[in-house]
């Protein structure tokens, strides 16, 4: 039976839970830390990574308790991915959202979790921990390659 994958038969709020999360492509963007100007709300985007994210695989190395380890970590939710302005243009919540397709490189499109890093859109190889960098020092990292991932 040659079923329509849920991601293009359901919205995000008619999404399960486990569907919901299979949507996150593994990428790491959003684990990346960013910088706010409290004067116009503009959002830099840092190459420091959370320290919970694992480098390699670019997901989280505690997602079930990350929020008690990290407490500012954002719980990606329907209202967020609606209000949220730096989700990156390959997001599949914002995609989703935005009545769009996934790319050819998420795994439930191609069934391989490497190809988001294949295709140059995963934070693989391009990130420093925080663990490693100041607070007072992420302005040396900005970055602006996180919202134009998937550009040719």
């Amino acid at each position: 039976m040659n079923e329509i994958p849920y991601w293009k038969r359901k919205t995000l709020a008619e999404m399960s839970a486990e569907e919901w999360e299979g949507l996150c492509d593994g990428c790491g963007i959003c684990c990346l830390n960013k910088l706010e100007d409290w004067d116009t709300g503009e959002v830099a985007f840092t190459s420091v990574a959370c320290r919970l994210l694992d480098a390699h695989s670019c997901r989280c190395k505690d997602y079930e308790n990350r929020q008690a380890t990290v407490p500012d970590c954002i719980r990606l939710t329907l209202d967020e991915v609606e209000t949220i302005s730096w989700l990156p243009p390959t997001c599949a919540y914002r995609l989703i959202s935005e009545g769009e397709d996934l790319y050819w490189w998420h795994y439930l499109v191609s069934g391989d979790r490497e190809t988001v890093h294949q295709a140059g859109v995963s934070v693989r190889g391009r990130t420093v921990s925080e663990e490693i960098v100041p607070v007072e020092d992420f302005e040396d990292y900005i970055v602006d390659w996180p919202l134009r991932v998937g550009e040719s």
